[in-house]
């Protein structure tokens, strides 16, 4: 009996001891819209690209993206069920010990867009934290997990339909090798 309450006690103080961190990318990943990055290359040809098209992009010299659709109102967003589902599934296993957060590249003018589409989809929002970076660059997504980590979450989950960003979160694991950090290519 002593060996099981022993066990016990070790199990939960190291349950307790974890600071659990969920984060889901939104476009592509929650939701799928209209969306379009408009690009301009070099030689002036004009192409629009969805948010998986971009993300698989290599973005050449003289290229000039315009990000201006990813701001405001969302455009025909459309739930992906597979992980909404996961989401309300972590939402109704409770936030204690864990924070869930959507990370975003799009532009903080998008916030309320988001926000409504998740009342649409009836996910409870007030459970969750919603950041808006403003940036696509891969590397501000790994700056604000590291961010976190920081401040004391050790076991992360990340989610993320572009490789650029996978990799970037995936390379913190030579950074803080002590944490417990996975990614999901969707």
């Amino acid at each position: 009996m002593k060996k099981i309450f022993e066990n016990w006690r070790k199990y939960t103080s190291k349950t307790i001891a974890e600071n659990k961190l969920r984060v889901f990318d939104f476009d592509d990943t929650l939701a799928k819209t209209a969306s379009k990055i408009l690009l301009t290359k070099a030689d002036g040809t004009y192409l629009e690209q969805s948010p998986g098209e971009w993300a698989i992009y290599d973005a050449q010299p003289g290229d000039k993206f315009d990000f201006s659709q990813f701001r405001g109102e969302l455009i025909e967003p459309e739930e992906i069920k597979g992980y909404t589902n996961i989401l309300r599934n972590m939402l109704k296993a409770g936030t204690e010990g864990r924070k869930i957060v959507i990370l975003t590249a799009r532009d903080p003018l998008s916030r309320q867009g988001i926000l409504n589409f998740l009342a649409d989809v009836e996910i409870d929002s007030s459970m969750l934290e919603l950041v808006t970076l403003g940036s696509s660059d891969p590397t501000d997504k790994a700056q604000w997990i590291a961010s976190k980590i920081e401040d004391g979450y050790n076991d992360i989950l990340f989610f993320d339909d572009s490789e650029k960003n996978v990799k970037a979160v995936d390379s913190l694991r030579n950074v803080y090798p002590h944490i417990k950090l996975r990614s999901q290519l969707v």
